[in-house]
């Protein structure tokens, strides 16, 4: 008699998170805090509403005088929140070289059947790396959307969002003001597009490029 009972495979699912936490960003240090412990929260109902999928967390912040791993690679039921002794903005922005060494991290602990979602936060352009520059990064970037990887660039209106984004060949982009109510907005869409991203994930269906912040 032929066996027709299905093993559900667990799928990994890894969120990257790198947020610029240069001096400019203490203008909504709490709105930040508050919404990437929100995204922390949202990770983590994921993965009971999803059971199926392992979410594990990798969250870096950054400025021009430190590469800080808050979260490395934690299953996000063990993940703890950010505290105002974590997020203290200040100094200059080395954009490239954040989201290089992030990239670089996560490549080494995922398999190319790995699911991989990077969301990098920013009020300000690069100006100060020194290991990475925007060709290297690009390239970078280029290659792991070959291996399915998803990423968002989330940037403050007073940058060209949209023209950053496509610089470093990132399909999707979100610009918000920067102020507390806009932050809190900002962080509430991006939560309702990751939940979306996990039930793509959940059912096998790839989002369309482009497609990560359409609420259609």
């Amino acid at each position: 008699m032929e066996n027709t009972t299905k093993t559900t495979q667990t799928k990994k699912v890894y969120n990257l998170i790198i947020v610029d936490e240069s001096g400019s960003m203490s203008i909504i240090r709490e709105q930040a805090l508050a919404g990437l412990n929100e995204t922390i929260e949202t990770c983590q109902k994921m993965q009971e509403l999803h059971p199926e999928l392992e979410q594990r967390i990798t969250l870096i912040s950054f400025d021009s005088n430190h590469f800080k791993i808050h979260l490395d690679n934690e299953p996000a039921g063990k993940a703890r929140k950010l505290t105002t002794d974590d997020y203290r903005p200040n100094a200059a922005t080395p954009l490239y070289d954040a989201i290089g060494k992030g990239i670089a991290k996560l490549n080494a602990q995922t398999g190319t059947d790995d699911n991989v979602l990077v969301t990098i936060i920013t009020d300000g352009e690069e100006n100060c790396s020194q290991e990475y520059n925007l060709k290297l990064v690009k390239n970078l970037i280029e290659k792991q959307k070959q291996q399915g990887w998803t990423f968002t660039l989330i940037g403050t209106d007073n940058l060209d969002v949209e023209g950053m984004a496509g610089s470093l060949s990132i399909d999707n982009h979100l610009a918000f003001t920067e102020d507390a109510p806009s932050t809190a907005k900002m962080f509430a869409k991006e939560r309702k597009a990751r939940a979306r991203y996990y039930a793509s994930v959940a059912c096998g269906k790839a989002m369309e490029e482009g497609s990560y912040f359409s609420e259609s």
